[in-house]
């Protein structure tokens, strides 16, 4: 028994690190945040709330400048000073950035945050288990290629996690009578909006495609446009 207790102590660790870094970006959040109030991102809110059934969907601003809108482990979900200042400045419509809410209600809705937390606390105790098996004189390598291998692991699974949201988002934005336009327009602004070159254009990453943890733009626009074309269908 003493033999798997570094698998046990690897999922005790990596359960603890993940709920402090919950704790600390929730208060990180709750001192730079106010309650987003704009009178025509309203109309779009309570257009997505009815169409969820809810009274109310509560957004906040998170005051830094990146462009960037993320869901909190609690479910609160946030748009950054910068996206919002993009709106303002007429760069992005109501509708694209109620596109962006509704992607990352679709991370609340479905788990995604308790999803990382598992797969982080499994991935610590994985490695802990290879470490048991490999002799001591793998033992300088194997972390490395372990480290490696989950990676690509944790790349793909939060690929498919933004997959997910998208098609939440899409499916959403129908129902609200906003539609997946304003979704699709956004994605296409989204290398000027943060300075970098487009990932539907031919354009290559940095990094390899299995290493990203984003899907590319071209594969998200496609995926949104053939869901549309399925529940199309299926009416």
């Amino acid at each position: 028994m003493l033999r798997f207790a570094p698998i046990f102590i690897a999922l005790i660790y990596g359960y603890a690190a993940f709920r402090f870094s919950m704790w600390r970006t929730a208060r990180e959040l709750d001192s730079k945040s106010s309650d987003l109030n704009d009178p025509v991102l309203n109309v779009h809110l309570a257009d997505l709330a009815r169409a969820l059934d809810i009274p109310k969907i509560r957004v906040q601003i998170y005051e830094i400048d990146l462009i960037n809108g993320l869901a909190a482990s609690d479910g609160r979900i946030f748009i950054t000073r910068g996206f919002y200042k993009k709106f303002q400045d007429g760069a992005i419509t109501g509708a694209e950035l109620a596109s962006v809410i509704a992607h990352e209600l679709g991370h609340v809705a479905l788990g995604h945050s308790r999803r990382r937390m598992i797969g982080f606390a499994g991935q610590n105790a994985i490695r802990a288990a290879i470490m048991l098996m490999v002799p001591p004189v793998l033992r300088m390598v194997v972390p490395h290629l372990v480290s490696a291998a989950m990676s690509i692991l944790g790349a793909k699974l939060s690929r498919n996690d933004e997959f997910e949201a998208d098609a939440y988002a899409s499916a959403l934005l129908i129902k609200a009578n906003i539609g997946t336009a304003p979704q699709i327009d956004l994605f296409h602004k989204l290398g000027a909006l943060t300075g970098q070159k487009p990932t539907d254009d031919n354009a290559k990453s940095s990094l390899p495609a299995w290493l990203m943890t984003h899907p590319a733009t071209k594969d998200r626009i496609k995926a949104i446009r053939s869901n549309e074309a399925k529940w199309v269908q299926s009416k």
